[in-house]
């Protein structure tokens, strides 16, 4: 699509054309709008003269500081096989050591080193409309956080233009249905719920673009992989309801996910930030931290300090506030309506002080 065609219309997303095909009638009463970004620039170009989006803070990379000797385990549940009890500690150490490795982490700075014509706003137009497609065919949000990690990698390798985001997109969607899903999109699916503006051969192309620029290391580590563990942890001294901090660490996470600005960090410091902040929003005079989040996250409430502010910050819209597809996710009964919570707007220096044990 040119760059001369200026009006570009974003609807809601189509109903899946799978379903359409085995109930015809209902699809023609409730048939929505097929979706396509076009040229993204132009798509934001009002949003950014309305209010600009402030300039992400020159963080460092965060890195985790693995606790070799644990002082308190966390009980975890016998009858529960997938917390793995006896060998929970070693897996997760293998994970922080999976995560750091360089194959399997984004460059940091791709935009400003690697990429001509896509932007941070570019980006987060993308992976926002990717929340709704994910919605729309029902995938995991494992599906999700495997996406946006591929497309970060990929870009962070090959340049592209703004014509083809969309088709990376959808194409790195594709693989990480492959991978995560019993029964995943086909390509045409992809393909309808861009309004057919890429072929299939376009997106098996690209796929095979982004499965050789990943060398096929398709595995990694999300920050939905530790924020199960640190979830846990985090409610063995909490009196608030446990599906109310899980459901509002689920809807920071996928938060973290629209800002680049979280890129830089590694999955496990977004996952110990998250579950910092959830606990500072559900009871925001107790302290969000303890000994055993840092013993079994490797990190110091100090260390959070600079995603946590990113978080918090998307949290009460102050950064994405044009990003909507996660905040209608979460404003829904099934979600006990976490984005409609909000937490103190600013949250106290003495919270990332050193805390002692108990």
């Amino acid at each position: 699509m040119a760059d001369q065609e200026n009006c570009v219309r974003i609807t809601r997303l189509a109903a899946k054309k799978r379903a359409a095909a085995s109930e015809p009638e209902t699809m023609a009463a409730q048939k929505k709008k097929r979706v396509v970004l076009g040229d993204i620039q132009n798509v934001v170009k009002n949003e950014i003269e309305k209010k600009k989006i402030k300039p992400i803070r020159n963080v460092k990379k965060g890195k985790a500081k693995i606790v070799k000797e644990v002082k308190k385990e966390p009980e975890i549940r016998e009858d529960d096989p997938q917390m793995c009890g006896p060998y929970a500690s070693d897996i997760y150490q293998y994970l922080h050591a999976m995560e750091m490795e360089a194959k399997r982490r984004p460059s940091p700075d791709y935009l400003e080193k690697i990429q001509k014509d896509v932007t941070a706003n570019m980006r987060g137009i993308l992976i926002d409309w990717l929340v709704e497609v994910a919605e729309e065919y029902k995938l995991l949000s494992d599906s999700l956080y495997l996406t946006v990690s591929y497309i970060d990698r990929y870009l962070s390798a090959n340049v592209i233009n703004r014509q083809k985001l969309q088709l990376l997109g959808v194409s790195s969607m594709l693989i990480a249905s492959k991978y995560e899903e019993i029964s995943p999109p086909h390509v045409s699916d992809f393909c309808y719920i861009t309004d057919n503006t890429y072929s299939k051969q376009d997106v098996v192309k690209m796929e095979a673009d982004v499965l050789k620029s990943l060398r096929f290391e398709m595995g990694n580590p999300t920050v939905k992989t530790f924020l199960r563990r640190f979830t846990m942890i985090a409610q063995e001294d909490f009196e608030s309801s446990s599906l109310d901090l899980e459901f509002l660490g689920y809807y920071l996470a996928e938060l973290s996910l629209l800002d680049y600005g979280c890129v830089k960090f590694l999955p496990s410091l977004v996952s110990a930030s998250v579950v910092f902040l959830s606990r500072f929003t559900l009871q925001p005079k107790l302290h969000p931290w303890n000994f055993a989040l840092q013993s079994q996250s490797g990190y110091t409430a100090a260390d959070l300090k600079e995603c946590v502010c990113i978080l918090h910050d998307l949290q009460l819209s102050r950064r994405g506030s044009s990003l909507v597809a996660t905040r209608d996710k979460y404003k829904q009964h099934k979600f006990k309506y976490v984005s409609a919570l909000s937490s103190p707007s600013e949250v106290p220096e003495s919270f990332f002080e050193g805390i002692k044990d108990k």
